[in-house]
């Protein structure tokens, strides 16, 4: 509209030869990039009667030549335009079924899990992605509160094939199977059983590394079993605790190859402690010097804050840390521990 009003003043107002009013065609090209179809008729229709219009002042200005242009033209725009809506409209068919997508594979936890409060956070290294590889899931079981976080290696729909494979596994098998042995072994098979069927190049570059864990409802401790995923961290009476295993366990997918021999490890813990479960997008995150984001020097800080405030807080330094930009999918777990009056099935 500005190029037009302006194009044609200068066309009016200045001689002949410098013939301005060809830079009219422009007009509806230009409106086809962010108009619909009507308005971009309108405005090249408006650009051939102004045209005409300066032909009555300047009889000899050759204005058919440009209106046959800018009819050229605004057909064109319209096709532009109406393939530009087209584009858009599937676009935001896809962004709809990924939502829906992310809402079954990461669905809301509520902030109160059994006994434990709970905060969840996912980040997309991309900015127009909603899901990937990274997952987590909390449930309240007859054995106490259990949850999960993992990575699947690689991105794309076969990792999200693979994430999703992991947690339906676990949302069945942590209400039916007594000990966390038992669970990462059918979250073994499952996962085994998904590369198996939806193959790629290199089955032994397909894993995922999980961390379970088990809030009995008696509390008093934290029971663990980590599969190659890095450790939680525990702030117990105000005191930083990084929960390494024992032994290590093989990850899910290679378990045939290495064994599957499983290491429950037990942790003290009492109700305020807190606790945070993350994949490897934050240990990962590097400065503009390459400096690793100080994730324990960061815990050490959060004595105070609750789940969802210390979620919010990780996610504002980890941008200011990266300059704005993250390399890698981000998925955490916040939990602070409350008194065993909170669950109802304690």
């Amino acid at each position: 509209m500005i190029l037009t009003v302006v194009v044609t003043g200068l066309a009016f107002a200045t001689p002949r030869k410098i013939a301005f009013s060809r830079l009219l065609t422009a007009a509806p090209a230009l409106a086809a990039s962010i108009w619909p179809v009507l308005p971009t008729v309108l405005l090249g229709a408006s650009c051939i009667v102004i045209m005409v219009a300066l032909s009555l002042v300047y009889p000899d200005l050759g204005t058919w030549f440009t209106v046959g242009a800018i009819a050229a033209v605004t057909v064109a725009a319209v096709y532009a335009c109406r393939a530009r809506i087209r584009r858009e409209q599937d676009l935001i068919q896809l962004r709809l079924v990924a939502d829906a997508a992310q809402k079954v594979l990461l669905r809301p936890l509520p902030r109160q899990v059994g006994c434990l409060e709970v905060g969840s956070m996912y980040l997309a290294a991309a900015a127009q992605a909603r899901i990937g590889g990274d997952f987590y899931e909390a449930v309240t079981t007859p054995y106490g509160v259990r949850l999960i976080i993992g990575d699947v290696r690689g991105k794309g729909l076969q990792a999200v094939g693979a994430a999703a494979a992991v947690v339906n596994c676990f949302r069945e098998a942590a209400y039916e199977e007594p000990s966390l042995e038992g669970i990462v072994r059918r979250l073994d098979a499952s996962s085994t059983r998904h590369t198996c069927t939806f193959p790629t190049e290199d089955l032994l570059e397909q894993f995922t590394t999980v961390v379970l864990a088990e809030f009995p409802h008696q509390g008093g401790h934290i029971a663990l079993l980590n599969c190659g995923h890095p450790p939680p961290l525990l702030l117990h009476q105000g005191t930083l605790h990084v929960l390494n295993p024992t032994a290590v366990s093989p990850i899910l997918n290679l378990a045939p190859l290495v064994g599957l021999r499983y290491t429950t490890d037990t942790f003290a813990c009492a109700p305020g402690d807190r606790l945070l479960f993350y994949t490897d997008g934050v240990i990962e995150s590097r400065n503009a010097r390459g400096d690793f984001f100080p994730l324990q020097d960061w815990m050490r800080r959060q004595t105070s804050a609750g789940p969802r405030e210390m979620l919010d807080t990780l996610h504002r330094d980890l941008l200011q840390h990266s300059g704005g930009g993250l390399d890698d999918d981000i998925a955490a777990l916040a939990v602070r521990l409350g008194d065993r009056s909170t669950n109802p099935l304690a």
